[in-house]
């Protein structure tokens, strides 16, 4: 998601310091796609492709090897921007929490960008559900490199001073507060804008609609053209959002949610994107004209999975993602549903989170924990540990999955000064096994990995590259 926030201070930062950062990055990451995408060669994936051999040849490397230098220097500067948190902790206006279940790795990634693009009441959000064998390095370069690529896509879109200041202007009437409404926004995208603003205002929609197309869209070349990266059978889901107002990009089950005050000041939870699973009929008739195929296995009925034509494999639980490209030739697809809130001063906090969390407690029961948490600075690892609690209790015997949470908090300038210096606090605990695994090299996947076979009769099912719910 990508949000504009209440104005905050700027904490004595350098502005032109974030700035600086940020165009090294993408004059880096430039480099790279001119290496890459926008060759004229095969595909990596290529047999008879040069870079498709000089990607076996890494992939076969142990798993400590060094990275390329490329790497480095896309790291290095990224992981010094000032306002950018990806690790376990909290600022004022936001609170991020990941735990690993019980499947082996933590899959899931988080960030939270303040000042985003240099603009100190812009905010970027987004937690990421990695799946497969390689899933926690898909999420990880997703958090790393898609708000890189909308910030860029934003930057050369907006050219205009007007139509920054339309952006960043909450005017009346700009979006209903209390709904929000979707229209088509191309074949396979949906964008959630109002009708009336948008004739108002047509080139601010259109531009923000573009971005986070584009960037979406060169993130998973991104992924299909990386040497080091093997996505074939690996992915991940997004969920992201820009607050300047609220524009909110999703692709997959990951979810956001707004906690809210109704006429009665009431609490209550607005669901903000919608869970992009096979098991809604726009998505399994898309995937069943690209001769996908959508069904659930025996045991798990609930479960709608996507399998190739002619292969029970590799059963993907969502109808879109990064990545996972041995089904994009069959109706899988990364472009994110795309929506519009203006925020209003009933709405307090919004909450992203993935699938550990969704499965196990339901919205209002989410936004009713963030809002009870001790502290607005340990709000993230409060839910994250009444999910776990929520998992023991009603699947006592299913391994617990992955979580990650971030909160963002809209209604910082109503609170006390008392309230702000603790969220100033950082979170003591630091997950540092997620700090070294950004070392991490991989190996090349056997066909094994990839291809699920089900035993009639039995129903088993071996994957590594299948996600569950």
């Amino acid at each position: 998601m990508f949000l504009t926030a209440p104005s905050i201070e700027n904490r004595g930062c350098d502005s032109s310091a974030p700035l600086e950062c940020i165009l090294n990055i993408v004059r880096a990451l430039r480099m790279g796609s001119c290496l890459s995408a926008e060759s004229g060669s095969p595909l990596p994936d290529s047999p008879l492709s040069p870079a498709g051999v000089r990607k076996r040849k890494i992939l076969n490397k142990r798993p400590g090897s060094r990275k390329s230098s490329f790497e480095h220097r896309r790291d290095e500067p990224l992981h010094r921007i000032p306002g950018r948190m990806f690790l376990n902790g909290s600022s004022e206006v936001a609170s991020l929490f990941t735990k690993q279940g019980k499947k082996g790795t933590n899959q899931d990634a988080m960030i939270v960008w303040e000042n985003y693009g240099s603009r100190i009441d812009t905010f970027f959000c987004g937690v990421f559900d990695g799946h497969g064998r390689y899933g926690h390095i898909v999420a990880k370069r997703v958090r790393d490199s898609l708000p890189l690529k909308l910030s860029a896509n934003l930057e050369v879109n907006m050219t205009g001073e007007d139509v920054l200041k339309e952006i960043s202007l909450n005017t009346a009437g700009s979006m209903n507060s209390e709904d929000t409404h979707f229209i088509s926004g191309g074949e396979d995208s949906r964008v959630s804008v109002d009708l009336q603003e948008a004739e108002k205002h047509p080139e601010i929609f259109q531009i923000l609609k573009d971005s986070f197309l584009k960037a979406f869209r060169a993130m998973d070349r991104e992924l299909r053209m990386h040497p080091h990266i093997d996505c074939f059978c690996s992915g991940t889901t997004a969920v992201t959002l820009v607050k300047q107002d609220l524009v909110i990009g999703n692709v997959g089950d990951s979810r956001a949610v707004l906690g809210m005050r109704d006429k009665d000041h009431s609490l209550v939870a607005v669901q903000l994107t919608v869970d992009l699973k096979p098991s809604l009929p726009e998505e399994a008739d898309r995937i069943r004209k690209c001769r996908g195929r959508v069904f659930a296995l025996q045991n798990e009925p609930e479960v709608a999975r996507v399998w190739l034509p002619n292969n029970n494999s590799p059963g993907l639980a969502m109808a879109r993602a990064f990545g996972d490209f041995c089904l994009k030739d069959f109706g899988l697809i990364s472009v994110p549903d795309i929506s519009h809130r203006h925020i209003t001063e009933k709405d307090e906090f919004i909450v992203l989170a993935t699938d550990g969390i969704w499965d196990v407690l339901s919205n209002k029961e989410v936004v009713d924990i963030v809002a009870s948490a001790p502290a607005r600075s340990s709000a993230a690892q409060f839910l994250v540990e009444s999910a776990i609690r929520a998992w023991r209790y009603r699947y006592p015997t299913s391994k617990i999955d992955d979580c990650a949470v971030v909160c963002l908090f809209l209604d910082t300038n109503r609170t006390s000064a008392a309230s702000n210096t603790k969220l100033k606090e950082q979170l003591t605990f630091v997950d540092q096994a997620e700090a070294c695994s950004e070392k991490e090299e991989l190996s090349n996947p056997t066909t094994s990995d990839c291809i699920g076979t089900i035993q009639t009769g039995n129903e088993t099912l071996e994957k590594d590259a299948m996600k569950r719910p």
